[in-house]
């Protein structure tokens, strides 16, 4: 087991070049929030436009578009109606609060059907692929899976303990070639080769939004070239640190997950 410490993320993170433009730091499209579920959508959009992402579209129901423009005027909107053009992404993320009706896996197939690109899998897509366990041989190389122990469990069955969870991610994350993040105290990651344990975050991330926070995360790096298990290394650390940093200032009972967005910038000083 690696332990994800400041170190180790100091010799993977790369510093933005100061004569670099939007186009050299990636376009993201992430395909998240519902009608009832918007929050999940301008969590993830945030956090990938505070990671350094040059550009980031969301992907959402026409009928909520107010939700974006008004909280985040950084972000572009692709609306969810609408034939989705992917030339233009370098990296793509999908499930948070999109919901698990029909029209929604139409989505995540046309993903799967049309995309060779790592993806970032979160909450809702994770649902949608437990229902239909055979999606999971059409995943892209590479891809990274971001399941907290339930979604974990529905995706491959139930498990005793975490350390059952581990083996499990471990095997799957090598069978799929993909890389597994088993969220959690001292949240997990693997590719199937080397397996690592996150040093960062506290017990105020045990709230909603936490996790859609950390989608964005990992798809800025993703957006930005870095390699997926590196990606998934630095956001899960950022995400714990920026938790940590938020301390500070909050408990672990106050803290929100918007006041850890508006701490990742001295996460970012830190390493």
């Amino acid at each position: 087991m690696i332990a994800v410490d400041i170190h180790s993320i100091q010799k993977i993170f790369q510093k933005r070049q100061p004569d670099s433009h939007k186009g050299n730091h990636g376009h993201a499209l992430i395909i998240a929030g519902s009608k009832s579920k918007m929050g999940a959508a301008v969590i993830s959009t945030k956090t990938c436009l505070r990671t350094g992402a040059g550009l980031v579209t969301v992907n959402i129901p026409e009928d909520e578009r107010a939700v974006i423009f008004i909280s985040i005027p950084e972000a572009m909107v692709q609306f969810r109606e609408d034939e989705i053009d992917l030339e233009k992404y370098n990296c793509i993320a999908i499930g948070p609060g999109i919901g698990t009706d029909d029209s929604a896996e139409q989505i995540l197939e046309s993903l799967l059907d049309n995309i060779d690109l790592p993806i970032v899998f979160d909450a809702d897509a994770l649902n949608l692929l437990s229902k239909n366990p055979e999606n999971l041989l059409r995943i892209p190389q590479k891809s990274i899976l971001t399941p907290h122990p339930k979604e974990f469990d529905r995706l491959f069955g139930i498990h005793n303990s975490e350390e059952e969870r581990r083996q499990t991610a471990t095997l799957k994350a090598k069978q799929l070639n993909v890389v597994i993040i088993v969220k959690g105290h001292k949240t997990f990651i693997t590719n199937g080769e080397s397996n690592y344990e996150n040093s960062t975050g506290n017990s105020g991330l045990a709230k909603g939004g936490s996790g859609d926070a950390l989608t964005g995360i990992i798809t800025a790096f993703l957006a930005q070239r870095y390699e997926p298990i590196n990606a998934a290394l630095l956001g899960v650390f950022l995400h714990g640190l920026a938790a940590d940093i938020t301390l500070e200032t909050q408990s672990t009972e106050s803290m929100l997950i918007t006041d850890v967005i508006e701490n990742l910038g001295k996460a970012f000083q830190q390493i």
